[in-house]
């Protein structure tokens, strides 16, 4: 998946969280995006949808918890021309899991769609996928926590990856980030609205025990040693978060610059917390009120 030229070359792609768990919320809020242009930002689009279906065991990140039908999620993402991508960040995986049943039908029925990705940290099951599934693209997951800028520079520089989103607390490396050559930003995917506490250190382990959890090893503990451990996310909290990248950031400096990919974290909250941040970064001010509205009161929308 790759923008390369004219008009949409000089727009934000904001990838979006929750491709199973908030298929309701997109089946309202699409349309609308879609029919309602000049209620939403012209200088942005909608790359991706991300995310698994519950009980995944590639699945890294998040526990899924989505229920959603396939078919349901493929038919609403190709009715508006929207990538899907897989979350498949798992990386604790070995060998022996790479013939799970469910995820290799789930890469069948995924396999069969254009421009369909697949967010991934393990390079064992990456060589996998590429073999058995080569019309996907791939990203290389957050997970890995690249803090180190010089690493994330070689990550970009593999050929393996579409697109790198690094650790949140590179987003605001300017002066490095603007040496970057125009491939490297065109491949760089940052994650914008992280809530994590700014000097943690137990973020890699905090991910390992995710995928721990994802393989059924629900024996295994972390506990969190940050300040605002068991409080929970919080999107003003995010957006007073050294890490942020606003709206004023992305027109002021990213995209001058020639970044193009924003990734929107989200898939373990509610759905009205998920729309409250499609209304920051999609929805001009002046019609936030509307759409609002225009989803809320949609009865068949449970958003609390």
């Amino acid at each position: 998946m790759d923008i390369e030229n004219n008009e949409a070359a000089s727009k934000a792609l904001f990838h979006l969280p929750g491709l199973f768990e908030f298929y309701e919320l997109y089946n309202r809020f699409l349309p609308l995006f879609c029919e309602h242009r000049d209620w939403f930002y012209e200088w942005c689009e909608i790359g991706s949808i991300y995310g698994s279906p519950a009980d995944c065991l590639w699945g890294g990140g998040r526990v899924e918890a989505g229920q959603t039908k396939v078919s349901d999620v493929i038919k609403l993402v190709n009715s508006f021309g929207i990538s899907p991508r897989l979350t498949f960040s798992n990386s604790l995986l070995e060998e022996k899991h790479l013939y799970d049943r469910d995820c290799n039908r789930l890469c069948e029925q995924f396999s069969r769609q254009e421009n369909a990705g697949i967010i991934i940290f393990s390079d064992l099951l990456l060589q996998y996928l590429k073999e058995k599934y080569p019309s996907f693209y791939y990203v290389s997951t957050t997970t890995k926590v690249i803090t180190d800028f010089d690493q994330f520079v070689s990550e970009l520089n593999r050929e393996d990856f579409a697109y790198v989103v690094p650790d949140f607390r590179l987003n605001h490396q300017h002066e490095k980030l603007c040496k970057l050559t125009d491939r490297q930003k065109k491949k760089t995917e940052f994650l914008i609205n992280e809530c994590c506490n700014f000097s943690c250190i137990d973020r890699k382990a905090c991910y390992e025990a995710v995928s721990h959890r994802n393989l059924g090893e629900n024996s295994f503990e972390f506990q969190c040693r940050s300040n605002v451990s068991g409080k929970g996310y919080s999107f003003y909290d995010a957006m007073n978060n050294p890490g942020f990248i606003g709206v004023k950031d992305i027109l002021d400096f990213y995209l001058p610059a020639g970044f193009r990919n924003f990734k929107i974290e989200g898939r373990g909250l509610g759905s009205a917390v998920v729309f409250e941040m499609l209304l920051y970064y999609l929805t001009k001010p002046e019609y936030q009120l509307k759409v609002r509205e225009e989803v809320y009161l949609d009865n068949m929308l449970d958003l609390f």
